[in-house]
């Protein structure tokens, strides 16, 4: 299954909003998938996200689906948050398709 993230909007921010985001998700798109099946999350048009935004989504998805790819990552703001998530949140223990492994 691929969710494209812009469908959220191209400035993804603030928890609220994350959390919105991964309600509806989870009640239209993600309703009745097996954990094991691949969710590609496509990054493709979003200008901005925040770390509080993708917590609220991309943590909760990572921890409850266990084949995860992202997709489209280029954008400077996309990285920043993922390497943040990376760091500090959950998000650090989990393995995903498309995770920078380079050694800091």
């Amino acid at each position: 299954m691929k969710i494209e993230l812009r469908k959220f909007g191209d400035i993804l921010v603030s928890r609220p909003a994350g959390r919105e985001a991964y309600l509806a998700m989870s009640a239209y798109l993600l309703k009745g998938v097996d954990e094991n099946e691949l969710i590609e999350l496509d990054f493709q048009g979003v200008k901005v996200m925040a770390p509080s935004w993708a917590d609220e989504v991309l943590t909760k998805i990572a921890l409850k689906y266990k084949n995860l790819k992202l997709l489209n990552t280029e954008n400077s703001s996309v990285r920043a948050t993922l390497k943040t998530l990376e760091e500090f949140s959950d998000f650090k223990n989990l393995n995903y398709a498309g995770r920078n492994k380079k050694a800091n």
